[in-house]
């Protein structure tokens, strides 16, 4: 069979939901909105207001950018796949689209462990807590999963974009992803398998029991409070991250370590939809009605806010 390169794929989309396009795409769009709107007032209030620069909030604001690039990074693709009935997309841009979609997972799986670590020093250690998050500190924790995110996942992106695609180029999906490039190459695929093994240590095994063993210190020391209303309020600032966690943790693992087998396209995009636009709107929701400084803050300077925004 002739090997080709590709200078453009078609993303399927939707493509066997054309009599609810309309409804999908009007939907999709909402909460597009409320996802990259939520995130963003999560940062604006917490730069405005004083009493909520602290590390917790500050860590909370790069989750709600990661959040953010996922959102604007896949979201504009799927929308012009069901406007269309498939979007084409340059080879180049697919594969800019796989390199952010990629490194900002990573990226969100080290911030995730950065938040735990973050509790379990103002939990199991408050004495010390504002001398060892300082500043400087804060900015070390918060700049590393970056560069890490977007540094381990070159090597993929290369390895992907020199696969050889002797099939056709339209892609069973709504953004780039590994498993469906995967099936359109007619190359080894067995570098980038081993790789994603490999990786599954440090990105995805090493954060999530790097968050479980801090968790297990976190409540035996909750437990050691003696009054009720202690150990509510420390479970309270901890919840929120705990659900965000299992939510981002949930899909994660479905996707790409039960779904990859043998399962069908269908459910590898519904699980990708959960994972790429539910989730981040979760994250808001979950820090804005949890969360009683997020609700006093937001009422205060909603006013202030709100009337900058009719200005412009």
């Amino acid at each position: 069979m002739n090997q080709t390169r590709l200078r453009e794929f078609i993303l399927l989309g939707f493509g066997n939901l054309h009599s609810f396009s309309i409804l999908l795409f009007i939907y999709i769009l909402i909460i597009f909105l409320f996802t990259v709107i939520g995130n963003l007032l999560i940062i604006i209030l917490v730069s405005i207001n004083v009493h909520l620069q602290t590390p917790m909030y500050y860590f909370l604001c790069h989750l709600s950018s990661c959040d953010i690039v996922i959102c604007t990074n896949i979201v504009p693709s799927l929308l012009g796949a069901i406007v269309r009935v498939g979007k084409k997309i340059t080879f180049f841009e697919c594969m800019t689209q796989f390199y952010f979609y990629s490194g900002t997972i990573v990226t969100e799986c080290y911030l995730l462990s950065v938040m735990s670590y973050d509790r379990y020093l103002a939990i199991c250690n408050p004495l010390r807590y504002s001398g060892i998050m300082d500043m400087k500190y804060q900015i070390y924790l918060s700049v590393w999963p970056w560069l890490v995110g977007f540094t381990v996942n070159i090597s993929a992106v290369v390895i992907i974009a020199n696969f050889d695609f002797c099939h056709d180029n339209i892609i069973d999906h709504f953004y780039c992803d590994v498993l469906p490039l995967q099936k359109l190459s007619c190359s080894d695929t067995t570098v980038i398998e081993l790789e994603a093994i490999l990786l599954g240590l440090p990105i995805f095994i090493f954060p999530s029991s790097f968050i479980i063993v801090t968790y297990v210190y976190i409540f035996r020391n909750i437990m050691k409070i003696p009054s009720t209303t202690g150990k509510n309020k420390a479970f309270s600032t901890c919840s929120s991250h705990l659900m965000v966690v299992g939510t981002f943790y949930g899909a994660l693992t479905v996707k790409y370590m039960i779904l990859s087998n043998g399962a069908s396209m269908l459910m590898n995009k519904i699980v990708s939809l959960l994972h790429t636009i539910f989730t981040p709107l979760f994250n808001p929701i979950i820090y804005s009605l949890r969360n009683q400084d997020i609700k006093a803050t937001l009422k205060k300077f909603w006013p202030i806010i709100g009337q900058k925004f009719f200005v412009y």
